[in-house]
């Protein structure tokens, strides 16, 4: 008896338990499909540890493994955070936000600290995104009235802020008047030292 809408699905085998070899592969993998950090890496085996389980009588020793792909130069959280930092300032986020995403990528602190944008980078971030986003004098001209007004440059400051910017940086792209003004501050900040 043929039942035309009956469907047939395929059950799937569970993924047999990862031994310490196949553990190593998958970190091996993982490692050469993508940038990752100490961090990133050990919250991904762990994920598949918890999925598949392990075979053997005894615990698998994921930070050892992790400390020789730090050894080898497989992984690397200065490069990869130098990498991050300036990709995330780049396209146009703030200082908070850079390293808010270094500490969850696994992020020691001192190195955190030693990849923060200096002033001159936080500048040049805000503008980027003023640009990106049309704030300050970025902005196409609208006729709207006083409080209107007031609702969008506020709206505009707390899109900078959700960015991680700090507010000074904020109000200053939202209340520039012109192009140059904004493109003169940023290059004040690399003027000065240090």
């Amino acid at each position: 008896m043929d039942d035309e809408g009956a469907t047939f699905s395929r059950t799937r085998r569970p993924a047999k338990p990862l031994d310490r070899t196949r553990l190593e592969e998958l970190a091996v993998a993982y490692v050469a499909r993508f940038a990752t950090s100490a961090g990133k890496l050990k919250t991904y085996l762990n994920r598949k540890l918890r999925e598949r389980g392990f075979a053997q009588g005894e615990d698998p020793d994921v930070d050892g493994l992790i400390e020789r792909f730090v050894a080898r130069g497989y992984v690397d959280d200065e490069a990869y955070g130098r990498a991050k930092a300036a990709d995330l300032t780049a396209r146009g986020y703030g200082a908070r936000r850079v390293e808010a995403n270094l500490r969850a990528a696994g992020i020691a602190d001192e190195v955190r600290g030693s990849l923060a944008p200096g002033e001159a980078e936080k500048r040049q971030a805000a503008l980027v995104l003023a640009r990106k986003r049309g704030f300050g004098p970025f902005a196409r001209p609208r006729d709207l009235g006083p409080d209107e007004r007031h609702k969008l440059k506020e709206k505009r400051l707390a899109a900078m802020l959700r960015a991680g910017h700090d507010f000074e940086h904020a109000r200053r792209v939202i209340e520039a008047r012109t192009m140059e003004e904004l493109e003169e501050w940023v290059a004040q900040a690399r003027d000065e030292p240090d």
